[in-house]
């Protein structure tokens, strides 16, 4: 025995049977209609309420200004006075792309123009009137894709430190930010280390007269530094307890230029060679690395620590690998020294170079399938790179002629804002722990603090919206 529905239904001798007549139903005007299924009955609406014909008046007419009226609302004015939105009860009877008419004959439309699962503007606005909440990503199971606004970018400063006798050499690496969040920069023949969260400032070591600092660079993890001098030697220093733990030998002229692996540190020299060394072996170094002809001023491991990239003033760019002596793949594009090399953190195999004043160009390659991907003419001379954690972005720093900060978006390499304040060639670069911030160095003898890169945070709540 079917179970009674919750409402009742009483028949209206003014509608025809062919309307209230099913095959689980009885007419009649005086007995409870007991179903398995819901159906509404119209008799009773007030149709006065949304503008419409009495209910009194033909039954068709007011059927079909209600059904011109539910179709504007839920699918736009296009759908009115045409071809009927598809239901699952109506595809089942006319066809995949079928409905059917008032009487019931079967009419076959093309869905284009009334399809409700495509992604438009005027059916999520016709949807937004319909939910309560006046958003319709509040819906279970309704996708809403937000148009970002372009993000803006503060086009000065939040903080200016003084950095006296900061080195206007285009061949040295004098700034590192570590994951501690320790700037560590080297300004004549010393060391000094600046607290981000606090400010403080300590002195690390002092190289004496006859030495200068040429280059900086931090363990990926812990308070270890690396110390690269204009006598060819590199010092290791543990920097929470301000000691040095060792020095080591190898290089016969400056070494400007390093980048540690997971155990690797790598040091590039002005005596063309690039010398690997573990840290935890008592040799100075492991392994030497010939094939530039001239200074090599870049150096970067890859994220996953298997590729080594060099740089150097011959205009060559060289990929090594962790056992090779001779490099794995060779560059030649550029037309200037390759200081500035950057690696993708969010696509393995994508690295980036920039090219020198005769060159100006930011170049992209597929170390994975040892491929040219595409060229940019910045206009200036290119001294630093760094891709944005957080987003699918780059900063890069410049030189001659005009000395600005730029933020890029990738692959599109649009300009998201150019920044200036230097007055000599930013030389500098690095990022903060975060991902959020960048400083900058230069000539002109100042460091300088920029928020060009959103949060973590700010992308993960972006995605789930």
């Amino acid at each position: 025995m079917d179970t009674p529905s919750t409402s009742t239904s009483t028949s209206d001798p003014k509608t025809p049977p062919s309307k209230i007549l099913s095959s689980y139903r009885r007419p009649s005007s005086s007995r409870t209609i007991y179903s398995d299924r819901f159906i509404p009955s119209r008799s009773s609406s007030n149709f006065a309420l949304f503008n419409l014909p009495n209910s009194n008046s033909s039954s068709d007419d007011s059927n079909s200004a209600y059904t011109n009226l539910l179709k504007s609302a839920l699918f736009g004015p296009e759908c009115v006075g045409g071809v009927n939105p598809l239901t699952p009860e109506k595809s089942i009877s006319g066809g995949r792309f079928g409905s059917r008419n008032s009487d019931g004959s079967i009419l076959q439309i093309s869905p284009p123009n009334c399809n409700i699962f495509k992604y438009k503007t005027e059916t999520r606005k016709s949807f937004q009137s319909l939910t309560p909440f006046g958003f319709d990503d509040q819906l279970p199971g309704v996708s809403h894709i937000p148009v970002k606004a372009p993000r803006k970018v503060p086009r000065s400063p939040y903080k200016v430190l003084d950095a006296p006798a900061l080195q206007d050499d285009f061949y040295l690496n004098l700034v590192d930010w570590s994951s501690h969040n320790v700037l560590a920069v080297g300004l004549g023949n010393c060391v000094y280390l600046w607290h981000a969260s606090s400010s403080k400032v300590v002195k690390l070591c002092d190289l004496g007269s006859d030495d200068n600092v040429c280059s900086v660079g931090w363990a990926q993890r812990g308070t270890h530094l690396a110390v690269g001098t204009s006598n060819g030697k590199l010092q290791l220093w543990d920097a929470s307890r301000c000691k040095k733990i060792r020095t080591m030998d190898g290089h016969r002229l400056r070494v400007g230029a390093l980048a540690w692996g997971s155990s690797t540190l790598s040091s590039g020299s002005r005596d063309k060679s690039i010398l690997q060394r573990d840290v935890r072996a008592q040799e100075d170094y492991v392994s030497k690395l010939s094939g530039h002809k001239s200074e090599v001023c870049g150096l970067k491991w890859s994220y996953d620590n298997r590729e080594l990239a060099s740089g150097g003033n011959d205009n060559k760019l060289f990929v090594w690998n962790q056992h090779s002596t001779q490099p794995v793949l060779k560059y030649c594009e550029h037309t200037a020294a390759v200081k500035a090399i950057a690696w993708s953190p969010h696509l393995h195999g994508l690295l980036a170079s920039g090219g020198g004043t005769a060159d100006r160009c930011i170049r992209f390659w597929n170390t994975t399938t040892n491929s040219h991907l595409s060229c940019m003419d910045t206009g200036s001379q290119v001294c630093n790179l760094v891709w944005s954690k957080n987003v699918n972005e780059l900063v890069s720093t410049h030189g001659y002629s005009q000395n600005q900060i730029i933020v890029w978006r990738y692959p599109t390499m649009s300009k998201l804002a150019t920044l200036t304040g230097h007055t000599y060639r930013v030389l500098y670069l690095a990022i903060s722990p975060d991902g959020q911030t960048i400083v900058t160095g230069a000539g002109d003898e100042t460091l300088r603090f920029w928020n060009v890169f959103p949060s973590p945070k700010s992308q993960v709540s972006t995605l789930i919206s």
